[in-house]
């Protein structure tokens, strides 16, 4: 059942990886327009600066749920490893519930204030008018699954660390 769920899990933190890649080469052609125009001495769209800012957001947030499931966030790898076994694994766990804890803490905040500002209506006034709560919409859903990836390690479908010091991650 957990295996089940956590490849769903995967194929989504997969589709939202994705679409954070293909906001880079977005924002590249956005901002490559928006100097090219400004140095012909024209005046540029207002909206690049507030879109690519947003983008940015979007592109962190996005592949958040990729990296922790790819093992890719920071970690002190080399203090855990050198750890005799029971202590190694309790204390694993103790990191994966706390992390799991924090992002779903995260989670429930900025739903509150995504839903606070999609009931107010307000409009974020730079460039162009956005919704405000355009900025908060990827928080909530991504601090959640990033939550349910180390679930997915504090339930033992897999494991954050690998003990090994030889191991050399150059895929991620």
């Amino acid at each position: 059942m957990l295996e089940a769920f956590d490849k769903a899990l995967g194929k989504v933190v997969k589709v939202l990886a994705w679409f954070a890649c293909a906001l880079i080469p977005c924002m590249f052609c956005m901002i490559t327009i928006d100097v090219s125009i400004r140095s012909l001495g024209f005046r540029p769209p207002l909206f690049t600066s507030s879109v690519v800012e947003y983008a940015l957001l979007y592109l962190a947030m996005c592949s958040a749920p990729w990296l922790a499931r790819e093992k890719g966030h920071v970690v002190i790898e080399a203090l855990i490893s050198m750890m005799p076994r029971f202590i190694q694994i309790p204390l694993a766990k103790i990191v994966y519930l706390v992390t799991a804890l924090a992002c779903f803490l995260f989670t429930y905040l900025c739903w509150g204030i995504f839903i606070d500002y999609w009931v107010g209506g307000e409009l974020d006034v730079r460039g162009i008018d956005m919704p405000y709560w355009l900025q908060f919409l990827p928080l909530p859903f991504c601090f959640a699954l990033v939550g349910l990836e180390f679930c997915m390690y504090l339930f033992g479908v897999r494991s954050y660390y690998s003990y090994d010091l030889g191991e050399v991650k150059d895929g991620v």
